[in-house]
C-alpha cells in the first residue's frame, strides 16, 4: 500500500471537506481564459489530478491486463494515458454532472485505448518515457491474486478500485498512530477494524500490550471510529458533491 499528501483537510466535526482534490481537478476543467488566476487554477489541478493517479492507478491497470494486453502493454497504455490526462487534454472529457473520480477514469481510459496503438503511444511518451513512475512489479503480484477470478475487466476495475482505497485509509490511519508514537498500539489493533474480534483475541491483544480488555475494547473502538471518519475523507477527495459520499461508500463496500 501507499500513501501520498493529502491537499485538504478534514473539519474537525468530520462531516464537511475542504477543496477535495478532485473538486479542484473538476473547476479547472470547467474555466477557460489565459489570466493569473486560471493559471493557477490549472497548476492546482494539474497536482491534485496526479495525487489521485499515484493513489489509484492499479483498477486501470488490472483494468488493460484484464482485456488482454501484456504486461508492458498495459503499463505503456496507462503511462500514455497519464500523459494525456497530465498536459490537461484528457480534462477536456471530465463530465462534471457525473461527479465522479471512478467513473471519469475508466470512461476516460476506455476512450483512450480504443484510440492508441503502440506507435502511437510510445511517440506520445517519448519512446520508455515515464511520466509517472509506477511499481508494476508489485502490480503484477496484487493482479496474479486475481486471475483465479472470472470477473469482467469493468468488475476487476470496481473492485481493485475499492481495495485502493481501503488501502489507503488504512495506511493513513497508521501514519497518524506513527506520528503520536502509538505504532505498536495500531499494530495490535488493527485486525479489530471489522469489528468481529472475539473475545479471545481481546485478551491476547490485552496481554501484548500489557493493559486490560476493557481498555483494549476502548481503543478498538476509537479505531474503528477514526477509520470510519478517514474512510469518508477519502472518498470525498474522489466525489465533487459531499452528498455523494454515502452513496459511493455503499457502491464500494458492494464491490469487495
Amino acid at each position: 500500500m501507499t500513501a501520498h499528501g493529502q491537499t485538504s483537510s478534514l473539519r474537525t466535526s468530520g462531516a464537511r471537506f475542504v477543496a477535495t482534490r478532485w473538486s479542484v481537478v473538476l473547476a479547472a476543467a470547467g474555466r477557460g481564459g489565459t489570466d493569473g488566476g486560471v493559471a493557477a487554477s490549472t497548476a492546482s489541478s494539474r497536482r491534485a489530478l496526479e495525487e489521485l493517479i499515484r493513489a489509484y492507478w492499479f483498477p486501470l491497470y488490472a483494468f488493460v491486463r484484464r482485456r488482454g494486453s501484456s504486461p508492458q502493454q498495459a503499463e505503456d497504455l496507462t503511462q500514455g494515458f497519464f500523459a494525456h490526462l497530465l498536459e490537461n487534454e484528457g480534462l477536456t472529457s471530465v463530465d462534471r454532472a457525473r461527479g465522479k473520480f471512478r467513473s471519469f477514469l475508466l470512461a476516460a481510459f476506455t476512450h483512450f485505448a480504443a484510440d492508441q496503438h503502440d506507435k502511437a503511444i510510445a511517440a506520445k511518451r517519448g519512446g520508455r518515457l515515464r511520466v509517472l513512475s509506477l511499481d508494476t512489479a508489485a502490480a503484477e503480484a496484487s493482479y496474479a491474486k486475481e486471475l483465479a477470478d472470472t470477473m469482467t475487466p469493468e468488475r476487476l476495475f470496481e473492485r481493485s478500485w475499492a481495495i485502493a482505497v481501503l488501502n489507503q485509509v488504512v495506511l493513513r490511519l497508521e501514519q497518524e498512530y506513527a506520528g503520536r508514537d502509538k505504532l505498536a498500539l495500531f499494530e495490535a489493533l488493527r485486525y479489530h477494524l471489522d469489528g468481529q474480534a472475539d473475545e479471545r483475541s481481546h485478551a491476547e491483544t490485552a496481554r501484548s500490550l500489557g493493559i486490560t480488555e476493557g481498555a483494549v475494547r476502548v481503543q478498538a473502538h476509537r479505531l474503528r471510529r477514526r477509520y470510519r471518519d478517514l474512510l469518508r475523507h477519502e472518498i470525498g477527495q474522489t466525489v465533487a458533491d459531499d452528498g455523494l459520499v454515502d452513496e459511493e461508500i455503499r457502491y464500494l463496500l458492494n464491490c469487495l
